[in-house]
């Protein structure tokens, strides 16, 4: 059986939809297919019980049998977090549990009659450490291969990240995914990065283009995280935001600046008119009208025959801006069109003949 450990440098990078798209395609191959995500910092509650929100979607994208809690065996809640610190370090009554046995169990538990068990990593390289299951610890210790999947955010930042993750993984990373690479900067991944990372020991297994509107919230996604009341009538809650602008400046700036963005959402204050106004002449799937100030008439009625979206909600600017961005950017891949897509595009530029050869998996070994 072997284990492939995939984790991130930094959060909403694509791990989550990496992994199903790699579990689907290993199980198109013939390849009994386990999960397990050894630690989890998103408590999720499933039928009365803990548990992680990707741990829940992969069970049912992938048809495993196991309950949600069981692929997910450490859960850090808030209560239990204040809980350990308090525990001695030392052995005797009340000590710290050592969570890592526990992994062990769950692993040994999602392995039985698999040919392939893949790991989920954390966020970022950095968690882990405060509970004692960093990723490289928890990685060798289960003698698994990590692949780590890299975001692109710039050509020295690239570098810089895939080399971090190659010098904390050390003799346990297998290789990366680069995703996200814009239009603009598929060349330098090709031509300079690639073969300068490559002669540095990290082997690239694929280069995945940026599609906007994978990482896309919906409508309706925003009027849940937001608590939202929705003032316009025929909504599509289906409606995809790709791009997210604040509304602070003057109204000739924001229509320079809105011309340059499609599908987004404008977020400003009800009681700037200007602004909404700016907003409805250019691509906008919604308004976000934050401080409970209602807008006037007249913006309802415009952005209703535009198929304009107007949220209403409580919070300031600011803590409306903080809410979103903990969820935006994150391929949830909740919608089955947004799952099929993504599969389509890790299926087009992956090397799997590479991936499985550097791992060692061959063809025809899980018959």
């Amino acid at each position: 059986m072997k284990s492939i450990y995939i984790t991130s440098v930094e959060r909403f990078s694509g791990k989550t939809a990496a992994i199903l798209a790699l579990g689907r395609h290993l199980q198109a191959d013939g390849f009994k297919v386990g999960y397990l995500k050894p630690l989890s910092l998103q408590p999720w509650r499933v039928a009365g019980r803990i548990a992680d929100e990707d741990a829940t979607f992969a069970k049912e994208v992938l048809g495993l049998a196991a309950k949600p809690w069981e692929l997910s065996p450490v859960v850090i809640t808030p209560e239990f977090l204040r809980e350990r610190l308090r525990a001695p370090l030392t052995e005797g009554e009340g000590a710290e549990i050592d969570l890592m046995d526990e992994v062990l169990t769950a692993f040994e538990k999602a392995s039985l009659g698999m040919d392939i068990l893949l790991l989920e990593g954390g966020g970022s390289l950095r968690e882990g450490h405060a509970v004692r299951l960093p990723t490289p610890e928890v990685a060798r210790t289960l003698s698994s291969c990590v692949i780590v999947i890299v975001k692109y955010r710039s050509d020295i930042r690239l570098l810089d990240d895939a080399l971090s993750a190659l010098a904390r993984m050390k003799d346990c990373m297998c290789g990366a995914i680069i995703n996200r690479v814009p239009t603009e900067a598929a060349a330098f991944i090709h031509d300079l990065a690639v073969p300068y990372l490559e002669k540095r020991g990290v082997p690239i297994f694929g280069i995945l283009p940026e599609v906007s509107r994978l990482a896309a919230l919906t409508v309706g996604e925003l009027v849940q995280v937001l608590d939202a009341r929705v003032l316009t009538e025929g909504t599509d809650p289906q409606a995809r935001v790709e791009t997210l602008t604040v509304g602070a400046m003057t109204a000739d700036t924001a229509l320079h600046r809105f011309r340059e963005q499609v599908n987004k959402a404008v977020i400003t204050g009800g009681d700037r008119t200007d602004i909404q106004l700016a907003a409805l002449e250019t691509s906008t799937t919604c308004l976000i009208l934050t401080g409970n100030l209602h807008p006037s008439p007249l913006i309802v009625r415009q952005a209703e025959s535009l198929g304009v979206a107007v949220l209403l909600v409580r919070d300031n600017t600011m803590e409306t801006v903080e809410a979103i961005e903990r969820v935006f950017g994150k391929s949830r891949l909740g919608q089955e069109a947004k799952l099929i897509e993504f599969q389509e595009l890790f299926e087009k530029h992956v090397d799997f003949e590479r991936l499985y050869r550097v791992i060692g998996i061959e063809t025809g070994e899980s018959e």
